[in-house]
């Protein structure tokens, strides 16, 4: 792979700006994330992926997006199928483990053959946060369950539905959201917990440590460090991401313009503080050109373990050879939720 910056950016609208193209050409970013206000139509939202790639002199491009199911889905019907939230398929699951962990793996096999057809090739989900009594709305629905191993054996089966088609899970909020009580868009969650308790907190994200991509939490952990937000967290990531959770994937931090991060600090001051502490990429979603720019303008590229980690992910994206028919699919997990999300209509 060639060089390219450790950057994920979001862009302002349906197609790039003259000012996009000048710096998106000489920064050559890993990758772009694509929200409601970039999506019009398939044929536009293929179009603008097109472009986008066009960009890589050599090699893959990551176009991410938000396509979880329930309300965090910027793709929608009739464009494509209604997905239910995550917690649907952990209601399955307490009736029957084995049903709900099909119907996930199939729903996510769907979900990857939709995104892929109009080139998007990394989807920010699983949601591998516990849902407790204390979690954040922010959350609410997205998490299959309290228990810990029941989120990592269906977060399991989303990520492999995923990896079978080509397409790259990104599991999410690592080291886990559960006890952020606050909304971390709109200010910053501080965490009372102890080590112990977060140890469960931390299980699911150990359970699919060998996956190739995650997305850090913008959270205090006042047991492992109260000085600074996990994303800009050398101690944590090094502790626990990198060390009890033992994940050595390619770690990018969550929005870097959320506003769980001071705004009395820079963005460009943000960007560089989440590297410093071990984060290898820095996602950037507004595309907001005051802050985009500024940090193509001075994020550095991939290199050593980072570009390692981001050539490795890159190489998920071959899939596997033996392709599920989307007929078949559709049908057997239809029937699979049918009691707990009622049909509604694919019209693409």
């Amino acid at each position: 792979m060639t060089s390219r910056q450790a950057a994920i950016y979001g862009l302002s609208g349906l197609e790039l700006t003259s000012d996009e193209i000048d710096y998106i050409s000489k920064a050559s970013p890993l990758g772009f994330i694509l929200f409601s206000r970039n999506i019009n139509n398939l044929e536009q939202v293929s179009k603008l992926v097109s472009h986008l790639k066009s960009f890589a002199q050599n090699g893959e491009t990551l176009i991410l997006i938000d396509q979880e199911g329930g309300r965090v889905a910027r793709l929608r019907p009739p464009l494509v199928r209604d997905y239910p939230p995550a917690e649907v398929y952990g209601n399955i699951y307490n009736k029957n483990p084995e049903k709900a962990l099909r119907a996930a793996y199939l729903g996510a096999v769907l979900m990857a053959k939709e995104l892929l057809g109009v080139g998007i090739n990394v989807d920010c989900t699983p949601c591998l946060d516990l849902s407790l009594p204390q979690t954040s709305d922010v959350i609410g629905n997205r998490a299959f369950s309290a228990f810990p191993e029941v989120v990592g054996a269906l977060g399991r089966s989303v990520a492999q539905g995923f990896l079978h088609e080509g397409a790259l899970p990104v599991i999410k909020h690592i080291p886990g959201h559960g006890h952020g009580a606050v909304d971390s868009h709109e200010a910053l969650p501080i965490v009372e917990a102890s080590l112990e308790v977060l140890v469960e907190d931390f299980a699911p994200f150990r359970q699919s440590n060998t996956l190739p991509l995650a997305m850090t939490g913008h959270l205090v952990f006042n047991a492992i460090d109260a000085e600074n937000v996990s994303t800009q967290s050398s101690l944590l990531i090094e502790k626990i991401i990198r060390g009890h959770i033992g994940f050595d994937g390619l770690l990018m931090t969550d929005d870097i313009s959320m506003k769980a991060l001071s705004p009395d600090i820079s963005i460009t001051t943000h960007a560089q503080r989440a590297l410093q502490a071990g984060c290898d990429v820095i996602l950037h979603c507004n595309g907001e050109a005051n802050e985009m720019f500024p940090l193509m303008e001075m994020l550095p590229k991939l290199t050593g373990k980072a570009l390692d980690r981001a050539e490795k992910a890159m190489s998920f994206l071959k899939g596997n050879t033996s392709k599920i028919s989307e007929t078949l699919a559709e049908k057997e997990w239809r029937e699979l939720i049918s009691d707990h999300f009622p049909e509604s209509p694919k019209n693409v």
